[in-house]
């Protein structure tokens, strides 16, 4: 990991329960090389316990080594054990007397520095609808895709940014890690993208408790208001909180320090495949 080693790293974080649930079923780990927001999922069983998993799983790469040079194979072995964890949690519920359908589950997205060729990146990965923001140069851009009914009827140009903004479903995720038990059943399938860290001065990952509640100009706008990031952190869930804090409000806030604007960046990045990424990784 020499060359992830040399990245200097500020970051922040923030998590509020909001002004509606009981409980924060949100989780969080903000600890160089890995961060994570995992957001459990709310009305369901345990949302907690399994965002807690997801944050207990990769907090080991915080003090284990781990080959930077297959960072995606090491977060796919993360998750495929955040996913066995949370089926043997949910046997064991269910031998214990729980529903026959008793199912948690949770989104996840992680930032996790890696090496390339080229030198350190950030190699990133969601399941769900949390999301992964990158913030250059001023400029807010959504990188994760939302794995949601309603992202996918936004993609089939069957309902507009407005309507999405506001549909009955639009909590309403396709994919996450546990859920076995939710209507069709979803996939625990994780996006990953890899990024220069240059195209990457600021990343903000955060649960839909504050993408749902502020709209991206106002994102944008906090971030770039607050150079120091556990402020801009802290601000951000706040906003969340005073728009009305329907749900659970969780951002990381990560700064890649001293970096020199080397590296270009297609700002259409792709979702690739896992075999592809390993491929870019060897």
């Amino acid at each position: 990991m020499s060359g992830v080693r040399q990245v200097e790293l500020h970051h922040g974080a923030a998590t509020d329960i909001g002004r509606v649930r009981t409980a924060n079923e949100d989780a969080y780990l903000s600890a160089p090389p890995v961060f994570v927001v995992a957001d459990g999922m709310g009305g369901h069983d345990a949302g907690d316990v399994a965002s807690r998993i997801v944050v207990e799983e990769f907090s080991r790469l915080c003090v284990t080594e781990y080959d930077a040079k297959v960072g995606a194979a090491t977060v796919a072995a993360t998750l495929r054990e955040v996913q066995e964890r949370i089926g043997r949690f949910d046997a064991e519920q269910r031998a214990n007397g729980a529903s026959s359908s008793f199912s948690a589950g949770t989104t996840a997205v992680v930032a996790l520095l890696v090496d390339s060729d080229d030198g350190p990146r950030w190699l990133l990965a969601s399941v769900g609808d949390s999301r992964i923001y990158r913030f250059t140069d001023g400029v807010l851009e959504q990188v994760s895709v939302d794995h949601s009914v309603v992202q996918e009827m936004l993609d089939a140009g069957e309902i507009s940014e407005a309507a999405a903004a506001v549909h009955p479903s639009r909590n309403v995720i396709t994919r996450a890690l546990g859920g076995s038990s939710l209507p069709g059943g979803v996939s625990g399938e994780a996006d990953y993208f890899l990024l220069p860290l240059a195209a990457a001065e600021r990343l903000l990952l955060c649960s839909d408790g504050v993408s749902g509640m502020l709209s991206d100009e106002q994102i944008r706008a906090l971030l770039a208001r607050h150079e120091d990031p556990r402020d801009a952190a802290e601000q951000v869930v706040a906003a969340a909180v005073e728009a009305g804090g329907r749900d659970n409000a969780t951002a990381v806030v990560v700064d890649v320090v001293g970096l020199a604007h080397t590296d270009s960046y297609d700002s259409e990045a792709q979702r690739v495949s896992l075999e592809q990424k390993l491929g870019a990784l060897p």
